[in-house]
Formats: structure tokens, C-alpha cells, sequence
């Protein structure tokens, strides 16, 4: 089933998310419509908080990635097949030189910025069989988990951005969370306060 996206404004975007336990109702079901919900919005990454719930889960699929023709073959590989569920992650260690890279985000849609961040990461999470993994990604996989996991402790890609850009970008992000904006999926924008 898709879901609506919420949208920049809402405050579950802005809080710390929740563990997830074992005996999760419908985790299965909740984690095939985080699947179909960001596929039907064409991204690479989804976390519960984006669908609205305030709890430590985030899938992605970063293949559409490996598609990129700047992309150097060995990173492109890397990204193939690179489909996964985090539940309760950590990230353990972030190393690395910091980089740009211009991202998105489905809960802020037409807006794209250079975000800076460390090119390796090791993160310990558990799968959706609640198997205990540990791993390390780099470069545009890294990246993406980055962001996702940035979701789930109520960080935005928006709040990585300079004051200067924040301003430049003010407008545009309080027409999101009004409403005023152009998805081509679903989305679900904070209540409007009558006055």
C-alpha cells in the first residue's frame, strides 16, 4: 500500500525516533509499503518517520544510483542490489574526508543542495528478521544511509545548510509545510493553524 509522505513542517520529521521491538504488529506489512510507498516517489531511501511514525526503521535501495554514467564502475557495483532494512540503527563511526554531494529529500520535494558529509561509515543495526549486523559503507551507499539515519534522529538534510542557504531556501520550505508545492506522489502536510 502507498502512504502519504509527510511533509517538511510536520514535527515527526524533528523527533528522536523510538526503538522497535521484535513483536512489532505488521513490521512485514509496514516494511513492504515503505518499499512500494518510495518506489512510487522515485527515491532511494524511506524512514518511518517520513510515513508519519516515530519509530527507528529506514529502507533503501540505492540502484537507481549505480545507474549514474559519472559514477566510476567500482562504486556503481557497489550500488547494485544495495537493498536493505535498518531497524534500530547506530552508526557506530563516521570517517573519512567530508564531500558534497546534491541531495533531496521526498518530505522536501523540489528542493536540491549540496550537503557535506564523511565518506565512510560503520553501522550496527538489526534486519527485518531481527538478525544483529554490523557493516561498513563509503561513498554514495554510505551517503544514502547517512541521510536516512539523520531522519530517524529528527535531522534534516535542511538543517545541514548553511545560514546563508537556509535563508535563500526560507520561502520555499514554508510553502512546503503549507501545502504550496508540486509532488508527484502523495503527500500528507502538517495541519495549518486557523486563526
Amino acid at each position: 500500500m502507498i502512504l502519504p509522505i509527510v511533509a517538511y513542517g510536520d514535527p515527526v520529521l524533528k523527533k528522536k525516533a523510538k526503538d522497535i521491538s521484535a513483536d512489532y504488529p505488521k513490521l512485514d506489512e509496514l516494511i513492504e509499503n515503505m518499499f512500494e510507498t518510495m518506489y512510487n516517489a522515485h527515491g532511494v531511501g524511506l524512514a518511518a518517520p517520513q510515513i508519519g511514525l516515530s519509530k527507528r526503521l529506514f529502507v533503501i535501495d540505492a540502484e537507481p544510483f549505480a545507474d549514474d554514467e559519472d559514477l566510476n564502475p567500482v562504486e556503481a557495483e557497489k550500488l547494485k542490489g544495495l537493498k536493505k532494512v535498518f531497524i534500530n540503527p547506530q552508526i557506530i563511526e563516521e570517517t573519512g574526508e567530508e564531500w558534497a554531494f546534491c541531495e533531496g529529500c521526498l518530505s522536501i520535494p523540489d528542493i536540491r543542495e549540496d550537503v557535506f558529509r564523511q565518506e565512510k561509515i560503520k553501522i550496527k543495526y538489526v534486519d527485518q528478521d531481527f538478525k544483529e549486523r554490523t557493516e561498513e559503507y563509503d561513498g554514495l551507499a554510505a551517503r544514502v544511509i547517512q541521510h536516512e539515519y539523520d531522519h530517524i534522529e529528527g535531522i534534516l538534510f535542511t538543517d545541514k545548510l548553511s545560514s546563508l542557504k537556509k535563508r535563500l531556501i526560507k520561502g520555499k520550505l514554508t510553502n512546503i509545510s503549507k501545502g504550496k508545492v508540486n509532488a508527484d506522489y502523495r503527500m500528507r502536510f502538517p495541519a495549518v493553524k486557523k486563526r
